[in-house]
């Protein structure tokens, strides 16, 4: 099983790149600590990386997107420019990739793809092009998302934990899920543990 570790992550290792926003979305439904909500489109910068291990895969595939937004790219117009972020950080399994799209893997098959959501002022025509080949550009179309928040660490077997239980509510109330979850965090390093925002997602028929 290929996986998908999209870092939809808008923390940033400077204050003065972060942004407050997260990527545009309507919640549908609140229902305890379950919420359905509808995401905009979005632009992804992504980078894939070979490991089985997801901490290894995020401290592996930030770099290069940081790199990135922190001016290593060349702007429509010519010369470079620091690309903004916003908020959550987010990583997924996915399905294997079609085979018009190569796929990546590493070490015993699996593959982590590591992504940061763009600020929602850019389009394909007006973002900055990275210079490094390894990060590529992705539109991800609109999409409803099933999600579950928790706050505290974000250990993979928390992660885990809550996935199950969003699956299982998911099951009750007759929703159809479509691909692999996503496991989000939303805080930088230096907020306290029990402070920090997790969410488990799952992307849903509507």
């Amino acid at each position: 099983m290929t996986r998908f570790f999209a870092f939809l992550a808008f923390f940033s290792l400077s204050t003065a790149a972060m942004a407050e926003d997260e990527p545009a979305h309507t919640v549908v439904l609140r229902a305890g600590a379950f919420e359905i909500r509808d995401y905009d489109a979005m632009l992804m910068a992504e980078v894939e990386v070979g490991t089985t291990q997801m901490s290894r895969a995020g401290n592996a595939g930030f770099r290069p997107l940081a790199d990135f937004i922190f001016g290593n790219n060349t702007a429509p117009q010519g010369g470079s420019g620091e690309i903004a972020m916003t908020t959550p950080v987010v990583q997924q399994r996915s399905e294997e990739i079609a085979m018009t799209t190569p796929v990546v893997q590493g070490r015993e098959g699996d593959t982590w793809r590591v992504g940061f959501v763009m600020p929602a002022e850019y389009t394909m025509d007006t973002l900055p092009r990275p210079n490094n080949p390894n990060v590529q550009i992705r539109e991800q179309e609109a999409r409803r998302m099933a999600i579950v928040r928790f706050s505290g660490g974000a250990r993979e077997s928390r992660f885990m934990t809550y996935e199950t239980e969003l699956r299982a509510w998911l099951s009750e109330q007759g929703y159809e899920v479509r691909g692999e979850a996503v496991y989000a965090r939303y805080d930088p390093p230096w907020v306290p543990t029990p402070f920090r925002r997790n969410e488990v997602m799952l992307e849903i028929a509507r």
